[in-house]
């Protein structure tokens, strides 16, 4: 009576585990979904401002994201099939799949950690240096959409103020046409309307474009960070489930070999 009991509560648990992967697939590709949205909207709409920074870090912690979630969706797929089949080969396939991921997940969400640390100290010392050397220079074309595209979209001039563009190459050839700060500068941007650098008529932000871009590359980066992490933590929880339903797979192989 109590062999029979035992098969039977082991069966009720193999189906409710069966059941809370299924559920954790959907809430899988669910996170899979976010962490490739957030990697792709990272690259789309923040792409220009990555040729501002000295390192790499920002761009790469948003392609690792597309990554992981595109080997979500694959694997989520996997995982589903393992689950119907209740094939321990596929299951612990999906197993390691899901290891990986959990692992390339941590990876960007660490990085991203690591480079909101270190993100004021890395603008302090090479965006106004960027700005002033590269900005309408030949083969800066990049540069210098950023720095435009930056002056507008947060209302600033300059790294640190609009003085800043004194020191700007740019400023200082022909080309300028007499400008003392670029034309992206202005609120209302009309031809020229750099040589005129009243406050009524350029931006005049306390703390420049710096503070600015930090702010919004700061929040970024926590958003990358958190997505990154929780997703992974919840791929571990997979992983712990996967592995206590392959056990019980195992354990009714071994049971009805015994019989």
């Amino acid at each position: 009576m109590s062999a029979v009991y035992k098969d039977d509560q082991e069966d009720w648990l193999t189906v409710c585990l069966k059941y809370l992967l299924f559920v954790f697939n959907f809430l899988f590709w669910v996170g899979g979904a976010a962490v490739l949205g957030v990697g792709i909207w990272t690259l789309l709409e923040k792409s220009d401002y990555s040729s501002l920074l000295a390192s790499s870090t920002f761009a790469v912690s948003a392609y690792i994201l597309i990554l992981a979630g595109s080997l979500v969706v694959v694997t989520g797929f996997l995982g589903c099939c393992a689950v119907i089949r209740e094939q321990r080969g596929c299951l612990s396939m999906y197993f390691f799949c899901l290891l990986l991921i959990f692992l390339i997940e941590l990876v960007a969400g660490v990085l991203a950690y690591v480079y909101y640390q270190r993100l004021s100290e890395e603008l302090k010392q090479h965006l106004n240096q960027t700005m002033t050397e590269n900005y309408a220079q030949p083969g800066k074309e990049a540069i210098t959409l950023a720095v435009d595209r930056l002056q507008q979209d947060f209302k600033c001039c300059g790294s640190n103020n609009s003085h800043d563009w004194m020191a700007s190459v740019y400023i200082s050839s022909e080309a300028a046409e007499r400008r003392v700060v670029p034309d992206s500068c202005c609120k209302t941007i009309t031809p020229l309307c750099g040589k005129r650098d009243h406050p009524s008529n350029i931006y005049k932000v306390e703390g420049g474009c710096i503070t600015k871009l930090e702010q919004f590359l700061a929040d970024h980066l926590l958003v990358i960070g958190a997505v990154g992490i929780g997703v992974a933590c919840l791929q571990l929880a997979g992983a712990v489930l996967t592995a206590c339903f392959i056990y019980l797979l195992y354990k009714e192989e071994e049971d009805f070999g015994t019989l």
